[in-house]
């Protein structure tokens, strides 16, 4: 059964309707961390592209760089994909299609890989209101450069009230 734009699963016996219509805010493109056949990923850009494809994506990219940076360790180009998407309406067919194209050496590069995006995922999932899930604060290095610019600030300030000839 089609509802919308959305695709039918059947999960565990279960019908149910993945939406690719992004604009009420609340429905979002399946979590990257799920896994489509052996893939992780791959649900997610599955729903993006569909949604970029009826011009229901909202504010969501496709192809996103994590996007082009998984269909790089797959080997498939994004053109490619995006045909594929037109020709594949439901996800045993883009499974079946890019399974067709991809190595199991290449799955398991690109899910490690994925896995060490943590951030990103972890931003995604908090962002679109997963329970539980929390985006991580400020990277170190963010914060480190910015407590040296404001010691920078502070001593190009104090250098120059030292320097201030008395009259």
């Amino acid at each position: 059964m089609r509802l919308g734009c959305g695709i039918s699963l059947i999960l565990m016996g279960t019908r149910i309707a993945v939406s690719t219509d992004f604009r009420d805010g609340k429905t979002f493109p399946r979590r990257g961390r799920e896994a489509l056949g052996d893939f992780l990923w791959l649900a997610r850009v599955f729903d993006k592209a569909r949604a970029k494809a009826n011009n229901t994506q909202d504010g969501y990219i496709y192809p996103c760089p994590m996007d082009r940076a998984m269909m790089w360790r797959w080997g498939i180009r994004p053109t490619d994909f995006t045909s594929a998407v037109a020709e594949c309406s439901s996800d045993d067919r883009i499974l079946a299609w890019v399974a067709a194209r991809v190595s199991p050496e290449q799955i398991q590069l690109a899910n490690s890989w994925l896995l060490t995006q943590e951030n990103s995922l972890d931003r995604h999932d908090a962002e679109e209101g997963v329970p539980g899930a929390v985006a991580s604060g400020p990277r170190r290095e963010i914060i480190l450069g910015i407590f040296v610019a404001a010691i920078a600030i502070l001593v190009a300030l104090i250098s120059r009230y030292l320097h201030i000839p008395s009259g």
